[in-house]
């Protein structure tokens, strides 16, 4: 299981990179990180691309609604230049890294992962609402068991697990793929399940990092119900110290690097 808790790049090491780029992630692969988080959305032609948002103004030089465009259409935009402005204007500066300005499609992820010589796990977000209810965890499915990943033998474990803010979602990946892990990502607890308990067939719980420095308590309820708990997004050493204390299983952080070398040094781990 390795130390706890378990340091997991959200979007990549999106601090320094542009989020949810090849480039992002290969980073927080060599930061340390021991898992990476994803966002997924499906464009109009069935492809699963790492975006955000819904529209992609934010993170790249193109306008719209991402399911409205087809894959050949994302891969005209740049995704990449908006996190560095100024190298446009250096005459000095390389011609642009193609993993750092190309759409990412989960498949090119999931391949990284696979080739990256370590274990990483990988922790996918589905969005929603979206147009496509119900299709995104099928092609998540198709798309996993491409790598073996979706059903997993018995007494082995995928590297992946699926987060969502949706209990739907959730119950439609337990339903096509009961062996994956899912977390539910929550930003209060529900009152029904602030025992610690969680909706059936969900294994992990996700709170903000703000509802546990609120309710440190709840983690151990949590664990006393047998559930991990996977905190986001953990941006200081003050806050990876206070998930260490309480006992938090992993955290999500735009900055690998430093959450790595927080947590090897309250676990006493040279660097």
């Amino acid at each position: 299981m390795g130390i706890r808790p378990s340091v997991v790049a959200h979007r990549g090491a999106s601090e320094i990179s542009p989020e949810h780029t090849l480039a992002a992630y290969r980073k927080a692969v060599e930061l340390g990180a021991d898992a990476l988080e994803c966002d997924i959305r499906l464009t109009a032609d069935g492809h699963l691309v790492c975006v955000h948002d819904r529209r992609i103004e934010r993170t790249s030089n193109g306008k719209g609604v991402l399911s409205t465009m087809n894959l050949d259409e994302l891969n005209e935009f740049d995704w990449g230049s908006w996190k560095h402005p100024w190298a446009e204007l250096d005459d000095e500066a390389e011609l642009p890294d193609p993993d750092m300005s190309r759409v990412l499609t989960l498949d090119r992820l999931l391949a990284m992962v696979r080739d990256s010589g370590r274990p990483i796990e990988l922790a996918i977000e589905t969005k929603h609402p979206t147009r496509y209810a119900g299709l995104v965890e099928r092609k998540l499915i198709e798309t996993l068991d491409r790598f073996g990943w979706a059903h997993p033998k018995l007494g082995s474990e995928s590297p992946a697990r699926v987060m969502s803010f949706s209990w739907l979602s959730l119950r439609r990946m337990r339903t096509m793929a009961p062996s994956l892990r899912t977390v539910l990502l929550m930003e209060r607890i529900p009152l029904r399940f602030r025992d610690g308990s969680l909706p059936t067939g969900v294994s992990h719980a996700g709170p903000s990092l703000e509802l546990v420095v609120s309710h440190p308590e709840y983690v151990a309820r949590a664990h006393g119900h047998g559930h991990q708990v996977h905190v986001w997004t953990v941006n200081t050493p003050e806050d990876v110290r206070h998930c260490h204390e309480i006992g938090v299983d992993a955290i999500i952080s735009d900055r690998p690097e430093m959450a790595v070398q927080t947590v090897r040094a309250l676990n006493g781990v040279p660097h």
